[in-house]
């Protein structure tokens, strides 16, 4: 059972409790998030697959719950292993910001803590995932304003939040 640190909009741990728990009551939880950039300057979205939340759509590549009393710096390094296959790469703090949303039975109440991670290392996607997609800054910028149904609703709000 994976648990997860229930914080306050201070992002100060309350208690631990499951996961899903936190998900069935809505309570604010952590959530580790991270854009992949290439040495270019290339945006790496990945695509979820059909029975994930956002199928079909480009989601960022790093994006998972960061555990009960883990740090965000081990949840970064672990959800980019396991959600994409990287391991050599550095990375910078973004900001955080919080996400809600109910989505396939839950209620998602996240802290969503943002980093860009920087690798030019071929993603190797997990079942989550089904492909991924290099973007250019400009590309990016245009499809998320003309065809946001492109992209899943997190994506855009990270975007919109800390890029436009």
């Amino acid at each position: 059972m994976e648990m997860v640190d229930i914080i306050n909009e201070n992002n100060q741990v309350l208690y631990q409790i499951a996961k899903e728990e936190a998900h069935r009551e809505g309570d604010l939880h952590r959530c580790i998030i991270a854009e992949l950039l290439d040495s270019q300057g290339n945006w790496i979205l990945v695509k979820q697959s059909n029975e994930r939340q956002d199928a079909g759509q480009y989601v960022s590549p790093v994006g998972g719950h960061i555990q009960a009393g883990e740090t965000e710096e081990a949840a970064l390094k672990r959800e980019t292993q396991e959600e994409i296959g990287i391991t050599a790469f550095t990375s910078k703090r973004i900001g955080e910001a919080i996400f809600n949303r109910e989505v396939i039975g839950r209620k998602e109440n996240h802290l969503f803590i943002v980093y860009v991670i920087y690798s030019d290392q071929i993603p190797k996607l997990n079942h989550e995932c089904v492909g991924y997609k290099k973007f250019t800054p400009k590309q990016l910028k245009e499809d998320v304003s003309r065809y946001p149904q492109k992209f899943g609703s997190p994506l855009r709000f990270i975007y919109k939040t800390f890029y436009e």
